[in-house]
């Protein structure tokens, strides 16, 4: 059964992800899940973009955060919306709350107490809505936040949130090899902060996030990524999300999004400013629900 390896035998044993630097770029129908901002606020700090009594615009952020839905609803994307729970501001990030692959389903388990209590209703939700049967993860791990799917391959973030031996329990779970990242900047505490994945093979990264035997492994396995500048990994261009081809992204990101377009992507740029006082943005708002879903009826 594949297990979480190290950085040097990952690089030994695998192939490098090689792309072309131009191709014909194809979209693929995603499943969603999203959490509106009714509750939004930043009343602690947990990262370093968070300032408590800072004032938020609730209903800019439920106006920006729709305009985020309404956008992968245009493009046929299915995206299903959970409630969010009075108390827990910080549940409008839904990327956190779990991670499912086609054959495991993990919830989370969050490094700082103000957050333990969301992963108890993704757990629920999930569950209840045909995604089980629900792991919660005994070491702490934070969901998409930390674990992101580039084909058959997981990369694994750690260094501010989630523990190394998370890493290894996902590889169990899921039976997929897992590469670990060290992150080593404060202000990109999750891995889906300094790297998007743009399709099965083909990622953007900005590399003084990582350690340097992380930036060794990504230049080795992705010799062909989009490198980001640190103008647009201030901004959360970064946390994105691409479903292949369009790239929805943070709208203040201009560089970045004009790389997408050098290598065939689609870039669509989004404002979630407000959303970012919390130290979030596209994909942060964005689980991907990569099992099979019963019909849900009205999505809203």
């Amino acid at each position: 059964m594949p297990t979480s390896v190290s950085i040097g035998a990952f690089v030994m044993t695998n192939l490098a992800f090689t792309s072309p630097l131009t191709v014909e770029r194809s979209a693929r129908s995603r499943h969603y899940l999203m959490t509106p901002p009714r509750y939004f606020a930043v009343q602690y700090a947990i990262n370093p973009w968070m300032h408590p009594g800072i004032e938020v615009d609730v209903d800019l952020a439920l106006r920006q955060w729709q305009s985020l839905v309404d956008s992968y609803r245009r493009l046929g994307h299915r995206v299903d919306i959970m409630e969010p729970v009075a108390g827990l501001p910080d549940m409008v990030y839904a990327a956190n709350g779990a991670l499912i692959t086609p054959t495991a389903t993990i919830a989370a388990r969050f490094a700082y107490p103000q957050r333990a209590e969301e992963s108890k209703a993704y757990a629920a939700w999930l569950d209840s809505h045909g995604l089980g049967p629900v792991h919660v993860a005994q070491e702490i791990n934070e969901g998409e936040g930390d674990f992101l799917v580039v084909g058959d391959l997981i990369l694994a973030g750690t260094g501010f949130r989630t523990a190394p031996a998370a890493h290894a329990e996902v590889a169990r779970l899921t039976g997929m090899q897992v590469v670990s990242l060290e992150l080593v900047n404060p202000s990109y505490y999750h891995l889906d902060t300094a790297l998007a994945v743009l399709d099965d093979r083909t990622i953007a990264y900005y590399p003084a996030a990582f350690s340097p035997v992380a930036q060794a492994t990504l230049a080795t396995i992705f010799p062909d990524a989009i490198i980001a500048t640190e103008a647009d990994a201030a901004v959360f261009g970064l946390n994105a999300v691409s479903d292949g081809k369009h790239v929805m992204l943070a709208a203040a990101a201009s560089g970045l999004a004009a790389q997408l377009v050098g290598r065939g992507f689609v870039p669509m740029p989004i404002d979630l400013t407000e959303l970012l006082k919390g130290g979030g943005s596209v994909k942060c708002c964005t689980l991907e629900l990569r099992r099979a879903l019963p019909s849900l009826g009205d999505q809203r």
